[in-house]
């Protein structure tokens, strides 16, 4: 008899194991905690009433792609409100309107770049930098050694280092 995710005990294990890391990947995407937490919220609903097509194994795959499937769906909403209005965001600080584009294209430039990692990769990228946690302390949440950790991260700034390039 093999274990469903619609068994309360292993659908809170699976809350408990990655709600932090989801809601601190959507954190770094959106830049809104609120928004972050509404994110994982979605997606555990969602996870929730589709727990008798998800696999155990698959859920940490499947909560990421929900999360950022919504983040994207709100990002194409607010790109037609705004064209609808006839309205672009304006920022209220000193910065000249060519600095605060090009800081914008940078962080979009940034964020797709991290979002092309491959998920081992961008996990530990992201709790090392956005987490700022130690490689020992990675290892330990992941249940790898630190030389797994190592290189997922040497191929991760490699990769980056690589689309940088490009631009």
């Amino acid at each position: 008899m093999t274990k469903s995710v619609c068994e309360e005990k292993i659908y809170k294990s699976i809350f408990l194991e990655y709600s932090e890391m989801l809601r601190n990947f959507m954190y770094y995407k959106t830049g809104d905690i609120a928004k972050a937490e509404d994110l994982v919220q979605d997606a555990f609903t969602k996870l929730w009433e589709n727990c008798a097509k998800v696999n155990i194994e698959k859920s940490k795959g499947y909560l990421f792609k929900i999360a950022n499937n919504q983040f994207l769906n709100q990002v194409a909403h607010k790109k037609v409100v705004l064209k609808f209005e006839g309205i672009g965001h304006t920022d209220r600080d000193n910065q000249s309107p060519e600095y605060l584009l090009e800081e914008k294209e940078f962080k979009e430039r940034l964020e797709n770049a991290i979002s092309e990692l491959p998920e081992d990769q961008r996990v530990v990228f992201l709790m090392n930098r956005i987490d700022k946690k130690k490689y020992r302390e990675i290892a330990e949440e992941l249940g790898l050694s630190v030389k797994a950790i190592e290189k997922r991260m040497h191929n991760a700034l490699k990769t980056l280092k690589n689309i940088h390039r490009k631009l």
